[in-house]
């Protein structure tokens, strides 16, 4: 016998129902078209090798993701954004060595610093994304419970809490915040493994923020000296 109207087929309530990739998967597409346009004197190999890298890549983890393969897409996932992260990394240690070097000029090497600083909040953002609860395959969209992070919506608790959990922009203001802020600020960081990864990306984004400052002093102490010959 038929239930009532309307009612055929629903997910019952408290169900595991997953959240989608698409948001991290294009977040990284879009790390990956950054990177084109960062100077070579600051990537790790030819500009183009990431983007195409990560294009495949991310062909690979949606198919995976179609296909219902939770732990191809996780471990793909995981390997795609350390890949990410590391050449982000080696961007911003190559930055530092080119500003030490004063080879380049201040517009290039500042347009380039703002690259990789928005490029480093994304990909941690990805990251916070896809550890959280487990990663996207296991979270569920009418509840979120998790051992990494505890966001104001669930500290509050109530009927908000209980039909909440986060999206993608949520890491993504946390990752943003942390790099702005240096630490995260409405969301705790609860795990062990959280904080590593905050903690990384705060260094990252230090010293992005030191080579900007640095030679934007220069920059101004050099046009002060300038009449003066």
């Amino acid at each position: 016998m038929r239930g009532p109207a309307g009612t055929g087929g629903a997910r019952k309530p408290g169900t595991r129902q997953g959240v989608p990739r698409w948001p991290a998967a294009v977040a990284l597409l879009a790390v990956g078209a950054v990177y084109a346009a960062v100077s070579n004197e600051l990537t790790l190999g030819p500009r183009l090798m990431l983007p195409v890298v990560v294009a495949l890549l991310v062909a690979v983890l949606m198919g995976a993701h179609v296909g219902r393969r939770p732990l191809l897409a996780r471990r793909v996932a995981l390997a795609l954004v350390a890949l990410v992260t590391v050449a982000v990394a080696g961007s911003a240690g190559l930055l530092i060595l080119v500003s030490l070097g004063g080879g380049m000029p201040a517009p290039v090497l500042l347009g380039d610093a703002v690259l990789i600083w928005a490029m480093n909040v994304v990909t941690f953002a990805v990251w916070y994304w896809e550890i959280d609860s487990g990663g996207p395959a296991s979270r569920r969209r009418d509840r979120h419970a998790s051992e990494d992070f505890l966001f104001p919506q669930i500290a509050r608790g109530g009927d908000e809490a209980r039909g909440w959990s986060p999206g993608f922009l949520d890491y993504l203001f946390l990752a943003f915040n942390t790099s702005t802020a240096f630490s995260p600020t409405d969301t705790a960081i609860l795990s062990r493994r959280t904080k590593v990864l905050t903690m990384a990306q705060s260094l990252i984004s230090l010293a992005v923020v030191a080579v900007l400052i640095g030679r934007a002093v220069n920059t101004l102490s050099s046009t002060g000296r300038a009449p003066g010959g």
